[in-house]
């Protein structure tokens, strides 16, 4: 019996925000390399928007900013990070932009680098890596970035936390990036594999 489009589309969607939870709230979603951790939490996000389209991926986006804020909290497996916890008991509003803005940012940024690249095809294995690159990126600059800025404005000290972010955005940002490009690409080739 042949799934129908939009059953086909649901299923995929609720595996991808399985798959969100599963990563954002157990270890399972990261790869430890000793001195920091990567997380592979983009990965879905930006499967899912390439392969079911950008209203799909802002719905994945959302859950990924929800399972970062229910992490942040406390409500997950992993401890939260020391530097969300602060922002969190200095101004509760800006940890949740923090928290959802770049991860709504994702899908927009892949979808709009993956239409870019790929132009005339609707199915472009060469547009893959560049644009889950471009996704997991977005994620790591906007998040960081707006740390350092909220951080500013709840009067919180920045010295101590500058290199820390810059540190981390360069070396965990750049290891992200390529992980969702090596990730991603084959799994969505296999996808369209599938689906055929």
């Amino acid at each position: 019996m042949k799934m129908s489009n939009s059953t086909y589309r649901m299923t995929l969607t609720a595996l991808f925000i399985a798959l969100i939870v599963l990563l954002g709230l157990t270890p399972v979603g990261l790869i430890h390399l000793g001195f920091i951790n990567v997380t592979v939490l983009c990965v879905p996000v930006i499967i899912g928007t390439i392969l079911l389209g950008l209203k799909s991926g802002l719905l994945l986006g959302f859950c990924f900013g929800l399972v970062s804020l229910l992490s942040a909290l406390g409500v997950s497996m992993v401890p939260p990070s020391t530097l969300a916890a602060n922002l969190i008991g200095a101004n509760m509003f800006y940890a949740i932009v923090m928290c959802f803005l770049p991860r709504l940012a994702v899908p927009t940024v892949t979808y709009g680098a993956y239409r870019l690249i790929a132009k005339k095809t609707e199915k472009c294995s060469k547009a893959l890596p560049f644009s889950a690159a471009a996704g997991s990126l977005t994620n790591t600059i906007l998040y960081l970035g707006l740390m350092l800025l909220f951080y500013k404005l709840c009067g919180l000290d920045t010295t101590t936390i500058i290199g820390l972010i810059t540190g981390t955005g360069l070396i965990a940002g750049s290891c992200e990036a390529v992980v969702a490009a090596v990730l991603a690409t084959p799994i969505m080739v296999a996808l369209w594999k599938i689906k055929k």
